[in-house]
């Protein structure tokens, strides 16, 4: 153990039960929450991202959430940013910053530095765009997976933010994504980290709890809720909110190109996609202890281990 300041990591796909384990942590253990949550930044978007509730926040107050309005765009650069700051800021008050979330390149990008990436460019996003509405994004998908197969593996067909991002890398650069990451130095953040991360042994149990989760977000008013954010807010579909899971169906169906019978059962494929998809970040992330997040057993492991990492780092600070 180094004499650097202590942080935790809880990361894992979306229903595993990060947030409430996080929570059963912040109850025993002096630390403060910061999400992790490429959606949760936007305001107004409670339902769908299954934000906690006011009563929750106020219990269990959450950085790095509410941060701009579903019209902006948040990037892995300057959520690398603002966490390095809140960490510092929990850090000078004598308390541990707990990390929490599922949005996996948020992690990596704290753990193994940026990547020496192109700004992004409005005109090439915009010519990308054009040449997904008159081909498709499957027929992008396809393009990069012959520019870039790696990034392409790990990317839905559909996934449309990505997709423009990982292509729009490559015709700037003139290099694949994957080999940029690929290139870069390991520049760990100033902290000791644990990292842990939630992973089934079953995948049935997390496709139950992530059907169990929709049903719940359209019974709160899922549709109710985009039908707010449309009127409230200038919006697109191809806005970075709206790409979310669960808006971007919700979206079709309330434009009519989705049957609006079919959105339940597409709501649930994309989320049990998604959810493939953060599972397979744990394969780049270094030095993650992962527990089984269908174990009730495991509730206790983590405790412990986060207990005797404290204990050990406030030794060597000591």
């Amino acid at each position: 153990m180094t004499q650097l300041p202590p942080a935790i990591f809880l990361m894992g796909p979306t229903a595993s039960g990060k947030t409430a384990l996080a929570m059963t942590l912040a109850d025993r253990l002096p630390v403060e929450l910061v999400s992790v949550d490429s959606a949760q930044v936007f305001m107004d978007m409670d339902v769908g991202t299954a934000k906690p509730d006011t009563e929750t926040l106020a219990r269990y107050p959450h950085h790095l959430i509410n941060l701009i309005t579903p019209e902006e765009s948040y990037s892995a650069a300057r959520f690398h940013g603002d966490a390095l700051a809140i960490m510092a800021d929990i850090t000078a008050r004598g308390r541990i910053p707990l990390l929490v979330g599922g949005t996996m390149l948020y992690f990596k990008a704290l753990l193994d530095g940026l990547a020496d990436l192109p700004q992004a460019d409005p005109e090439l996003r915009a010519a990308l765009d054009a040449e997904a509405a008159a081909k498709g994004w499957p027929a992008l998908h396809a393009e990069l997976a012959r520019l870039d197969p790696t990034t392409a593996a790990r990317l839905a067909p559909k996934d449309s933010q990505r997709i423009q991002r990982a292509l729009e890398v490559v015709r700037l650069s003139g290099q694949p994504m994957s080999a940029l990451y690929a290139a870069q130095k390991r520049n760990p953040p100033p902290y000791q980290v644990l990292a842990m991360g939630l992973a089934p042994s079953e995948r049935a149990w997390l496709h139950q709890r992530i059907a169990e989760r929709f049903d719940l977000m359209l019974a709160a008013g899922l549709l109710e809720e985009v039908e707010m954010l449309k009127r409230k807010y200038h919006l697109h579909a191809s806005l970075p909110s709206m790409r979310c899971v669960g808006y971007r169906q919700a979206w079709e169906a309330l434009a009519g190109t989705m049957p609006l019978p079919e959105l339940r059962d597409r709501g649930i494929f994309a989320t049990r996609q998604f959810a493939k998809r953060q599972l397979t970040w744990f394969n780049t992330l270094s030095e993650v202890a992962l527990f089984d997040c269908t174990d009730p057993a495991t509730e206790r492991r983590i405790l412990d281990n986060t207990e005797r990492f404290i204990a050990v780092s406030n030794a060597s600070q000591s």
